[in-house]
């Protein structure tokens, strides 16, 4: 179900949160530190498995790790649901490269120059090669996740990877129109964000032995978190810095792609200032950001689409319900106030 929205309101001043008020994401994931460190590990040790010609690509690839989000997400639902062990840290390597696989990708469809503070693969090696070794992690995930001794992890990493490419395949294809609506974009975001999300909190407790109630419980949690990660990186792309996002931004403007301050502010502004917002977008160039914050901050786009986050991370919360209050529970509870708080943040440091 999509998250009902607001209408029109007057505009509010977003506060940033008090800096002790929450604990930080090292903090929250904790619980899985040493859990964390194996991944990474197993990740690495993954790059003697691509010919010579081009491990230092794939090695890369899959040295661009940021927070582990999905790994913290498989160990944290192992610990919810039963107890981590070996299982779920193959589980994590695979979900993480099929995420890196798609974060080349992204890079090379959106002339990104930096990811995670660094050029991205496609500037090293060129966008060609770089859709390649794309695609060897994709082939070499799902060779990982034939390695179990039943065929549902594979089946299940396989529909998942299929899901997210095709939500991004729709976005690609979708011209950017402003009446589209919110249903449409949150369907995407689910297909290409949430489906990760939600892969790895339900395989972390199904390798936990954990029963189909949990399972449907946390892979409710995921797709709700992950839906409201992905509004909030659309939110970054606007209303962040390069400096703090450690990325590339505006790339979704340029690739025409529609995200929900846009989708806000088309719905809130008529006339004249609508057909402004049409023209800007048609033929954006990063010289009109000034102006496009301008219609954003008159529709209050930003503070809607906070509210819009808050929301799913509530509903994310809400799914754990039927799960003990165990460590792995509160953290993962923690997780979705976190991000909520978060963008209350990049509110309280965009432009006033």
């Amino acid at each position: 179900m999509p998250v009902t929205h607001t209408t029109a309101a007057a505009p509010r001043t977003p506060t940033a949160p008090p800096p002790d008020a929450l604990p930080s994401w090292r903090q929250i994931v904790a619980p899985v530190q040493p859990f964390l460190r194996a991944v990474a590990r197993r990740l690495a040790e993954q790059v003697e498995a691509f010919e010579p010609e081009i491990r230092e690509h794939a090695r890369y690839a899959l040295g661009s790790q940021g927070k582990q989000l999905r790994p913290a997400l498989v160990g944290l639902s192992a610990e919810a649901a039963g107890r981590v062990h070996d299982d779920h840290v193959t589980v994590a390597t695979i979900i993480e490269m099929v995420h890196l696989a798609t974060l080349v990708h992204d890079d090379v469809m959106d002339a990104a120059a930096l990811r995670r503070r660094r050029p991205t693969l496609a500037v090293q090696c060129g966008p060609a090669t770089s859709v390649l070794v794309g695609d060897c992690l994709f082939a070499h995930a799902l060779v990982l996740a034939a390695s179990f001794p039943t065929p549902d992890v594979c089946r299940a990493v396989a529909a998942a990877t299929r899901t997210v490419c095709t939500g991004e395949t729709i976005q690609t294809e979708r011209p950017g129109r402003l009446d589209q609506g919110r249903e449409a974009y949150y369907r995407i975001l689910r297909m290409k964000t949430g489906e990760l999300f939600a892969l790895s909190c339900e395989l972390g407790a199904q390798l936990a032995g954990a029963g189909p109630d949990v399972q449907h419980a946390l892979r409710t949690f995921g797709m709700e978190l992950g839906t409201a990660y992905q509004i909030y990186d659309d939110c970054v792309d606007l209303f962040g810095s390069e400096s703090q996002a450690g990325k590339s931004l505006g790339t979704d403007l340029l690739s025409g792609k529609l995200t929900l301050p846009l989708l806000v502010a088309g719905e809130r502004t008529r006339g004249p200032r609508r057909e402004e917002l049409e023209a800007l977008l048609r033929a954006w160039e990063p010289r009109h950001l000034a102006r496009l914050h301008a219609l954003l901050r008159e529709a209050d786009a930003l503070s809607e689409c906070q509210q819009v986050i808050a929301e799913y991370c509530r509903r994310a919360a809400a799914a754990l319900r039927p799960l003990p209050a165990n460590t792995g529970r509160l953290s993962l509870s923690a997780a979705a106030e976190f991000l909520a708080r978060q963008a209350e943040t990049l509110g309280a440091g965009a432009e006033a």
